[in-house]
């Protein structure tokens, strides 16, 4: 079935008649003919009652609506392909872990924001089993922080933003010189919540040496354990970039047997609407031009 088929029979059946119809389509007043008496032999039913007016048969009547909503849907189809084209206004959420290494979200948002001017952000934050949790229910379009290929799922792509890696941090109080995680594994340490993702690798960290990490104090935020290392509340183990940010005062220990960090990512649909797929290219060239 042709689709200018259908374009004429509902021309014919709008306008009133083929004359209206073929000026409406620009087309020859044979041609809507011709295209009508296809359909009709096409469907095997008479889809118009010809006279001095031209009305719907029942048949006719059983059919617009569809011939309608196939069209319709194409037009829409039409739009959508011209908004990839052409983002002129749309709505991005973009969901953030406090941990985004050194990558600059909001100069990322900024320059966003001057290339799509109508289009809106909004900007949420969380751990990342959260965010990964509302990106799955599609209440956020857009995750980054630490995730790696295990955090990947079927209908989502992942891009590595930047590597990362842990270190230990002690107060400046403590000791001078720490050489296995050991050496402190009798010490209070500081981490964020037991279903965070900082949790497990300190978990598993003391795993390794069998001993049970002694959490005295939980968080909210990587930049909040470094604040409660730096009043001697306990050590911790950290992303390295947290540590390299101007802020208050520890001790970094690079110690062996320590597991790997996830990369930052970012995450996001295969095939996310237009406004996101926008967004997406800025930040995969800002992740280009930071490489060179």
């Amino acid at each position: 079935m042709e689709l200018r088929y259908l374009e004429s029979f509902e021309a014919v059946v709008r306008c009133g008649g083929f004359t209206k119809a073929a000026a409406d389509l620009h087309l020859a007043q044979p041609a809507i003919s011709a295209h009508v008496k296809r359909l009709e032999k096409e469907l095997g039913v008479t889809l118009l009652n010809r006279s001095r007016t031209v009305t719907l048969s029942a048949a006719g009547e059983q059919f617009l609506p569809y011939a309608r909503l196939a069209l319709a849907n194409l037009e829409e189809g039409k739009r959508l392909m011209q908004s990839f084209r052409s983002v002129s206004a749309g709505h991005v959420r973009v969901a953030i872990t406090p941990l985004t290494g050194n990558f600059d979200v909001a100069g990322l948002l900024g320059r966003f924001r001057a290339r799509y001017p109508q289009v809106t952000i909004s900007l949420s934050t969380g751990l990342i089993a959260e965010l990964l949790g509302k990106l799955e229910a599609g209440q956020v379009d857009v995750v980054i922080g630490p995730a790696g290929a295990a955090d990947e799922r079927q209908g989502w792509r992942r891009t590595e933003i930047t590597s990362e890696r842990l270190v230990l941090i002690t107060p400046l109080a403590g000791r001078g010189h720490v050489n296995t995680l050991a050496d402190v594994a009798h010490e209070p340490f500081v981490c964020l919540p037991s279903d965070s993702g900082l949790r497990h690798l300190l978990n598993e960290a003391f795993g390794v040496i069998g001993v049970e990490p002694r959490v005295d104090f939980e968080t909210h935020s990587p930049a909040s354990i470094r604040e409660m290392v730096a009043a001697n509340l306990g050590c911790a183990i950290i992303a390295q970039s947290i540590v390299e940010k101007q802020g208050t005062a520890v001790r970094v220990h690079h110690i062996p047997g320590l597991p790997p960090h996830p990369p930052i990512s970012v995450m996001s649909e295969e095939e996310p609407a237009p406004p996101t797929a926008r967004f997406l290219e800025e930040l995969e060239a800002t992740i280009q031009e930071h490489a060179r």
